[in-house]
């Protein structure tokens, strides 16, 4: 066996532990298995079909049978239709001979066989194959990862709910917000990215070599096929595709890939100013005993994390980009492009699992440094000015703004020289005692209540 080192990708070497989840779903033995499990299901959905006549419906024990070829495929099986792969070069019909070579002993079948794959195209097993793959990921990987990510922010925000922070627009001082606050707007944009993943319907087709039942209506006419065909393809979970080619023209997969895109952006944002938080100081980082931050400065502990969740967001985004834009795009009724592409959506994935666990890696050991926040929001008192200018228009002070401007515009102010400004307003006393007890950490708005809500 190939060792990780001797790897072309990393998925498959220093990152392959990382992405074992998805290697069920994924792999090239993943593949073969699924489309194993569809052309069972078909042959059994013939056969239970009163109106085809030559095959009869299976027994139980032959319905058994073939639940164990499904469910028990194993390495070994993979590997001998791999080798019917190599005599026939093409991947779906080594699965149809293989079928037929476990199934002729099979008394009830071996008079059957020829209804193994019967009026289909490679594609209808394929499409279904994949959906079925993308639907399954979703659901027990994917999904589940991002949701732990999303908790975790969750937790992060209403922990920090109440600890003021500076914020920062165009890279400057602006109105302070909390620290709690600033996460629990990236908790409530990944739960709408979430939704929009989950709420891809991935669509499915079994309707022959152009997608008009050509076959299907020669062998026999009398069926109902688009009917049939919509049947089975709800039976396996999925949305029937009633008007395709050859393919299914995978608009339902591009939707899923741009989804998963999205949520990534969003990701790839928050891993940007975490890291730009932990360079302020806003963060500590906990060091982890035995790991080394530089080569030569002893004192570096690194936002490795959100780099390397950054650095895998960039390269998912990629492939899911290029699968979305590419995927739906086929020359007249079909050109084998898509195929050689879809083979590329488990990296894609897997670098978006990646990137889920760099940065769910990196909340662990953020640490918050209130001093720090503190220190930062004391050293900025000119943020009121804005506070300032909305109760001076409020009682009707001429030129509220730019009086502020001018007093405050490119300047840091001190507490006392805005004290002086504020004593010399011509505004109620109550309204100047407020604003000369505001400080900047305590001109946070709703900020709190905010995080707390998420």
């Amino acid at each position: 066996m190939a060792s990780p080192l001797t790897a072309l990708s990393p998925l498959d070497g220093r990152y392959a532990k990382s992405v074992d989840p998805l290697r069920p779903y994924f792999s090239e033995h993943a593949l073969i298995r699924y489309r194993v499990r569809v052309e069972l299901r078909w042959l059994q959905a013939l056969a239970a079909a009163p109106a085809i006549r030559e095959l009869k419906p299976f027994s139980a024990a032959t319905r058994r049978a073939l639940a164990q070829l499904e469910t028990g495929f194993s390495a070994a099986d993979g590997e001998r239709i791999k080798v019917i792969e190599a005599a026939t070069n093409h991947d779906v019909k080594a699965i149809e001979y293989w079928l037929k070579e476990k199934l002729a002993h099979n008394r009830e079948i071996e008079r059957s066989l020829e209804f193994i794959h019967f009026a289909c195209t490679s594609e209808d097993i394929n499409n279904l194959a994949y959906a079925l793959m993308l639907a399954e990921s979703r659901e027990h990987v994917l999904l589940p990862r991002l949701d732990a990510l999303i908790a975790a922010l969750r937790t992060l925000a209403r922990r920090h709910a109440d600890l003021p922070m500076l914020s920062r627009t165009h890279g400057q001082p602006a109105s302070p917000t909390t620290l709690g606050k600033e996460i629990a707007n990236v908790v409530h944009r990944l739960r709408r990215a979430r939704r929009s993943i989950a709420a891809v319907a991935l669509l499915g087709k079994l309707n022959g070599a152009v997608g008009n039942y050509n076959a299907h209506l020669a062998a026999y006419p009398e069926v109902d096929w688009p009917r049939f065909a919509r049947r089975f393809v709800e039976r396996l979970g999925l949305e029937f595709n009633p008007y395709t080619i050859q393919i299914e023209p995978h608009d339902s997969f591009a939707e899923l890939f741009d989804a998963y895109a999205r949520a990534n952006t969003v990701l790839l944002d928050l891993d940007r100013d975490l890291w730009g938080y932990v360079a302020l100081g806003y963060f500590r980082q906990r060091p982890k005993a035995g790991e080394v931050g530089s080569s030569t400065m002893p004192h570096k502990v690194n936002p490795i994390d959100f780099e390397n969740s950054e650095g895998n967001v960039g390269v998912a985004n990629a492939l899911l980009r290029h699968l979305a834009d590419k995927l739906p795009v086929s020359r007249w009724q079909r050109d084998l492009s898509d195929s050689t592409a879809l083979r590329n959506a488990g990296s894609a994935l897997g670098h978006t699992l990646l990137a889920y666990a760099a940065c769910l890696r990196g909340l662990g050991k953020l640490q918050a440094d209130p001093a720090r926040l503190a220190a930062d929001l004391d050293a900025n008192w000119e943020v009121l000015a804005e506070a300032v200018q909305q109760v001076m228009r409020r009682y009707g002070v001429a030129e509220a703004y730019e009086q502020l401007k001018a007093l405050a515009r490119g300047r840091r102010l001190g507490r006392a020289q805005l004290a002086a400004f504020i004593r010399g307003l011509k505004i109620p006393a109550g309204a100047k005692r407020r604003l000369l007890a505001l400080t900047p950490a305590a001109y946070t708005g709703l900020a709190a209540s905010l995080a707390k809500r998420i």
